[in-house]
């Protein structure tokens, strides 16, 4: 530790795979146990009072911060691409937020998306719902679009819908 916020020595450090599988319910299991492995090793680490450490700014001088999320943060922007929204969707899916959209002045609340491999360039405005099939709402990306399965709101979606932000 020093007088820093998040800038002491690194002692100890890990990384994760993340696969299309993942969301974050199952990113919070993978980070719950192996935190609990790096704390662990970590102190067996100190214990050896053998540190050989990495100093953070040999990595970047300035380091990483990410900003406070804040209201609006879960709102889909249709304008990006299909990879894009899926990655957001996912990655604030229950128990998170869940990711939001409105149809007129309806609030959406998108919990899961899939990405279709594959998926032809779709002429067409981005939100649209372009296809209800019997496992989720098809809706235009800025590149193709995807299938939304799971959703929460107040209002039946006809074809041709259209989510905004």
């Amino acid at each position: 530790m020093d007088e820093g916020i998040d800038t002491g020595d690194i002692i100890l450090q890990r990384y994760y795979e993340i696969n299309d599988n993942d969301d974050y319910a199952t990113l919070l299991e993978k980070a719950y146990k192996g935190c609990a492995e790096v704390l662990y090793d970590g102190l067996k680490i100190l214990n050896g009072y053998e540190i050989e450490s990495i100093k953070q700014a040999s990595i970047h001088p300035v380091g990483f911060y990410c900003g406070q999320r804040k209201k609006g943060d879960e709102i889909i922007d249709w304008n990006q691409t299909s990879r894009e929204i899926y990655n957001f969707i996912r990655a604030i899916c229950k128990p998170g937020p869940m990711a939001r959209s409105f149809i007129a002045d309806k609030e959406i609340k998108i919990n899961k998306a899939s990405i279709i491999k594959e998926a032809p360039a779709y002429k067409g405005i981005n939100g649209s719902v372009i296809a209800i099939e019997k496992d989720g709402l098809l809706v235009k990306t800025s590149d193709s679009f995807i299938k939304i399965p799971e959703w929460e709101c107040e209002r039946i979606i006809k074809i041709g819908d259209r989510f905004h932000s």
